[in-house]
């Protein structure tokens, strides 16, 4: 093939350190913004952002001139940085080390969107550990919960 074609949408989702609910209404819908700024700036056209108090999702499409890996590194660097910068209340503030990275199907992008909307409603009934393990199980990843919290 003489050209390089690609079109991965993936959904992200990672957590702030040990779950800390960091993420209040005071910084939520400027940190949406943030992170789609960054994923515009690394040419990866972000389609939903949601945060819900300890956790992000990410619904973008994947730069061909991108890892996953670099994507992940430079969006929690960047938002750590600026979520610092908005007052003492987050001068604590971290992610946690890990991340979840699933590919989406491209028939599937308004489902997921619209999951990433309800993250307010959806967490009234079930707790990020539950909605983890669920992602988990649908994508067939083998985990050690020992491990895979903080």
């Amino acid at each position: 093939m003489g050209q390089s074609l690609s079109k991965v949408y993936m959904h992200i989702i990672f957590s702030t350190k040990k779950h800390y609910p960091f993420i209040d209404d005071s910084i939520e819908n400027a940190l949406f913004e943030y992170i789609g700024g960054i994923c515009k700036n690394l040419h990866c056209n972000p389609i939903r952002v949601g945060v819900f108090k300890d956790h992000v999702h990410i619904l973008c499409l994947l730069s061909k001139q991108i890892t996953q890996i670099k994507i992940l590194e430079e969006i929690k660097k960047c938002s750590s940085k600026w979520i610092k910068s908005k007052g003492s209340a987050y001068s604590n503030f971290y992610w946690q080390d890990g991340y979840g990275i699933f590919s989406v199907n491209p028939s599937q992008l308004k489902v997921v969107s619209d999951y990433i909307n309800s993250q307010r409603s959806h967490h009234a009934k079930q707790s990020f550990k539950d909605e983890l393990r669920i992602f988990l199980s649908k994508y067939n990843i083998d985990f050690d919960e020992r491990y895979i919290w903080d």
